[in-house]
């Protein structure tokens, strides 16, 4: 099979010319298919085509990055091929960052086109301004409203592709991707054709109770289209199989059962929080009124593993994939271990190692960092092929011949993985990563802050909460009173109150994403650290719970927009 994305597609829509790719519910009001619509692999090929050959007619081609602002649109995924037949880098963007964060990623990436709907202009221009003035400019392409996806007037290729003349092949850069890590800013995860093509196979092939069947799987997937799940992972287990998937806006617990049925569905993917949500909304009686056969995801609690399957009759199979190494493991073969974290075994392909700090392996039933690679010839196939601008952190990410992932986990006698927690600088809310570090620089930068440690808290509904510990500076302290309450009243009071953690967090949500703004602050007397000034974080987090009996509440002012 021919290894690029372009050849791997046209083979596909050969052999599965009029069966559906692409679907969406309804959604009226929507300026493309208002009322629902499926696309067939002919129609996708149709639609890439035109959007293809605008590119290259704009000078768009070999060694170019692309950035890309459309939401949940299925074009993200048309343009994503289009881009990929070129040799053009699909480089997608958040449409929860704030112009700095959109400026910080157009920048590092070196994109020389953004591509993005109407919708999203003004909030694409904003981040293009947000760079500086010494920016060069850079040109934005705006996808034409309606069924047939265009960009007109595109504008030229502000240079030639650095790759001209030269052919597309395995190690040729399809995506770059921006990923959270332990550093204040987003990492770009490089992914190649031969990588997601292989992603997408691994994924369809994995077996047990998952099963992709042409013509036949359907899966709901209300995941963001800028992240590997939805983007990488389903998308070419889709196109290989001959199977669809649905795009949805994003997950509504009202309407998640609605278009499920409407659509057709045969599988979904989803996220710890949906499970929660869905046992706790009546479903007016028609629990496993669905064509659900399995879904996969990560985040369950075992204590609502086994009753969600009884209740809606299928099962929720747990995985473990990054966009680094999304050689998925999956506990999807029986008998599964419901009642615990499992996330699978390792297996051909993908090896696994439990190690202590030092990176020597500990016996099983203890837990320590998960390390993974394909095998002792050949550790990195199968990978990312680095982070960009970064050479130094993708071999650190690699030392020892094992990509280090930074999850904690424990092996079983059987060798089975069950998943004990994420690294403690990452933050995981609502299947969002945050980087902690990020969230600090972003508050560090505030006039009051002397010193502030973040970190993530349990929070029943969304996984985990950003908590930020700040202490002010002298002059901050000194401040009039009338700045802040004299006594902290209880938290669910002050959700909305004023002083200066209500600054802070409008300081936050003025510079981040909403996701990553804190939902606690306080303020403390001290932040902790060590002999080499590095913050003592642990002793903070050990005292979160008596800390947030006294910190403001932010979390219902995270919102969109």
């Amino acid at each position: 099979m021919t290894r690029t994305i372009g050849g791997h597609f046209l083979q596909a829509v050969k052999q599965y010319h009029d069966l559906p790719l692409l679907a969406v519910p309804a959604q009226p009001g929507r300026a493309y298919a208002p009322a629902g619509a499926e696309f067939t692999f002919a129609q996708i090929a149709a639609q890439s085509d035109r959007l293809c050959a605008q590119l290259q007619a704009a000078g768009f081609g070999h060694g170019h990055r692309v950035a890309a602002l459309l939401g949940n649109h299925p074009a993200m995924l048309v343009l994503k091929l289009a881009c990929a037949r070129l040799g053009i880098s699909w480089v997608p963007i958040n449409p929860d960052y704030r112009p700095a964060e959109i400026a910080y990623l157009l920048a590092d990436s070196c994109s020389v086109l953004a591509i993005c709907t109407p919708e999203f202009r003004r909030l694409m221009d904003q981040g293009i301004k947000a760079r500086g003035p010494s920016c060069r400019p850079l040109p934005v392409g705006v996808l034409q409203e309606g069924e047939d996806w265009a960009l007109p007037s595109l504008p030229r290729a502000p240079c030639a592709p650095p790759a001209a003349g030269r052919q597309v092949d395995t190690s040729t850069e399809a995506s770059l991707i921006y990923t959270s890590g332990t550093t204040a800013r987003p990492k770009g995860c490089i992914l190649s054709h031969d990588y997601e093509l292989a992603v997408g196979e691994w994924y369809a092939n994995l077996g047990g109770r998952i099963s992709f069947r042409a013509g036949h799987t359907r899966v709901y997937c209300p995941l963001p289209l800028f992240h590997i799940n939805a983007a990488v992972l389903l998308f070419f287990a889709v196109l290989s199989t001959g199977s669809c998937q649905i795009v949805a806006e994003r997950f509504s617990v009202r309407r998640w059962w609605p278009e499920i049925r409407a659509t057709r569905a045969t599988a979904a993917h989803y996220l710890g929080i949906i499970i929660p949500a869905l046992m706790n909304h009546a479903s007016g009686g028609a629990d496993r009124a669905h064509g659900i056969e399995w879904a996969i995801g990560a985040g369950v609690e075992p204590t609502l593993h086994r009753a969600f399957e009884r209740r809606f009759g299928f099962p929720l199979i747990e995985a473990w994939g990054m966009t680094e190494m999304c050689r998925l493991l999956s506990d999807c073969h029986e008998p599964r271990q419901v009642d615990t974290r499992a996330i699978g075994r390792p297996c051909a392909g993908l090896q696994v190692r439990v190690v202590d700090a030092d990176d020597n392996e500990l016996p099983r039933g203890t837990a320590g960092e998960m390390v993974v690679r394909h095998s002792a010839a050949t550790p990195r196939r199968g990978a990312f092929s680095g982070y960009l601008h970064q050479p130094e952190a993708t071999e650190a990410a690699w030392r020892g011949g094992w990509f280090h992932t930074g999850d904690t986990v424990r092996m079983d006698k059987e060798g089975m993985l069950i998943f004990v927690d994420r690294q403690k600088n990452i933050i995981r809310r609502s299947g969002e990563n945050i980087a902690a570090a990020e969230v600090e620089a972003c508050l560090q930068e505030h006039h009051a802050v002397e010193r502030v440690a973040v970190f993530g808290v349990a929070d029943a509904l969304r996984d985990e909460e950003v908590m930020a510990c700040v202490q002010l500076t002298a002059a901050a302290r000194r401040a009039p009173k009338e700045q802040a309450p004299e006594k902290h009243p209880p938290a669910k009071q002050r959700s909305e109150g004023g002083g200066i953690e209500a600054d802070l967090f409008a300081w936050c949500l003025g510079r981040l994403a909403y996701y990553k703004a804190p939902g606690w602050i306080i303020c403390v007397e001290e932040v902790p650290v060590t002999s080499t000034q590095k913050v003592q974080k642990q002793a903070l987090f050990e005292r979160y719970q008596s800390l947030m009996a006294q910190a403001c509440d932010f979390r219902a002012g995270k919102k969109r927009g």
